[in-house]
């Protein structure tokens, strides 16, 4: 395909994909599990925490944005286990494993390649692997494919291999994994066509490119064109305070610009498993090859740093008001990592939270998507209008929709406000990023 993505016009049979294994129970994998059953589809999934299997055995949610009315729609064509021993029947297998880092910021891949050696023991021909886990280029050719054709197994005639990116955005309803274009990349044109072949039957659109590696890196460019944006933005909002120039008021006049503007705000920082990731990983996979994107990792540098930042700006509203941190009653509304959902991985508000109780802070925190806290030593979500009538200082860093803003600003004593929600609000007690 000379390196061109092409849309797929593939129009595959009912019968081409009867029965789907999925392993990796997470968030992004539940959404997709959902859509081939509903299409007909048997779908088995496979995970190593058994109340996730049990949810789904009972036809029980676990994910805000799928009901559990959902499931039991799909009745008994979706099951799970934690053996792979039922992948065997399957006629293509999806991998949604984490890919976390490692304390050291470095890729950790030790779950994708223990489920890449679980999966070759079961392995048979004709069928098809697909990797969703975002990763690095290079690691479906050399890490995935390596295990799976031990035993002398050949990719694309005795099993079919492909990259196909994740795009979900977790509490986003005007694009869905259906609606979304699906990018596929395989490890040989007849690879590319049995992954385009699948997901035809759950995708409107599906994009074929010219092997993995165009695909993996395809998804960290996504995710990272917003870390560098969002970095952008965090930094001029910093250069904004030192100025006594209003960060909003120029991001908004800027937005006026119908060409060449795209609109970024700036935040408490970054969260989720992607956008603090992604850069990471390229970075990673550069310097094996001797090139060093400071560009990009400057950024990710930018973007990790910014909950220190926003402390700070804690510090200063308390100090100018006679109050020091230490022994203040700071409200922290919202701690997951974006507002209407419940995901709180890499979420700033962590950091913030931690940064807070070191300097001796006294805290509570309201967030109507998560109510228990345990990583951060926090224990339940407080109820709100307690909480805002105790608190010295009320700190927006996840503005939830449902949150009543002018009830919060009405209610506290003082407000920062991490996100810029209470600009259409007058208040003298207000202060914003």
């Amino acid at each position: 395909m000379n390196g061109e993505a092409r849309l797929s016009a593939v129009s595959p049979p009912a019968s081409e994909f009867r029965t789907i294994g999925i392993i990796g129970l997470g968030y992004v994998v539940f959404l997709l599990a959902a859509l081939p059953a509903w299409a007909g589809r048997e779908v088995v999934g496979i995970d190593t925490d058994p109340n996730k299997v049990d949810a789904i055995n009972r036809s029980v949610s676990y994910i805000e944005d799928v009901p559990s009315e959902s499931l039991e729609v799909v009745g008994e064509r979706l099951s799970a286990g934690t053996g792979f021993e039922a992948l065997a029947s399957c006629d293509a297998v999806i991998i949604c494993v984490p890919t976390p880092l490692t304390g050291s910021r470095e890729p950790d891949l030790s779950y994708l390649r223990s489920a890449a050696r679980e999966l070759a023991g079961v392995l048979e021909d004709g069928q098809l692997v697909v990797l969703e886990s975002t990763t690095y280029p290079g690691t479906t050719r050399d890490l995935l494919a390596a295990e799976l054709q031990a035993g002398g197994r050949v990719v694309g005639s005795d099993f079919y291999l492909a990259f196909s990116p994740e795009r979900i955005d977790p509490g986003r309803t005007d694009y869905t994994v259906r609606t979304t274009p699906k990018l596929v990349g395989g490890m040989t044109a007849a690879c590319t066509g049995r992954a385009a072949s699948l997901y035809g039957v759950i995708c409107d659109r599906v994009i074929e490119l010219s092997g993995p590696e165009a695909a993996e890196l395809a998804k960290l460019l996504e995710n990272i064109f917003r870390s560098v944006n969002i970095a952008l933005v965090n930094e001029l909002a910093q250069l904004c305070h030192r100025l006594g120039v209003d960060v909003w008021e120029v991001i908004d006049a800027a937005s006026t610009k119908p060409f060449g503007f795209m609109r970024f705000e700036p935040g408490p920082g970054m969260g989720g498993h992607c956008l603090p990731v992604d850069p990471f990983y390229l970075a990673f996979k550069a310097r094996e090859h001797d090139f060093y994107p400071e560009f990009i990792e400057l950024a990710g540098k930018i973007n990790q740093s910014q909950p220190l930042f926003c402390v700070s700006r804690i510090e200063r509203v308390l100090n100018d008001n006679g109050l020091p941190v230490n022994g203040s009653k700071i409200l922290v509304l919202g701690v997951s990592y974006k507002a209407g959902v419940g995901d709180t991985r890499e979420s700033p508000s962590l950091k913030i939270i931690r940064l807070l109780a070191e300097l001796g802070a006294d805290l509570t925190y309201h967030d109507p998507h998560v109510p228990e806290l345990e990583a951060a030593g926090l224990t339940n979500s407080a109820d709100l209008g307690a909480a805002l009538e105790a608190a010295d200082l009320t700190v927006i860093v996840t503005a939830h929709p449902e949150v009543d803003l002018g009830r919060v600003v009405a209610g506290s004593r003082l407000v920062l406000d991490l996100r810029g929600v209470t600009r259409g609000i007058e208040a003298e007690h207000v202060t914003r990023l």
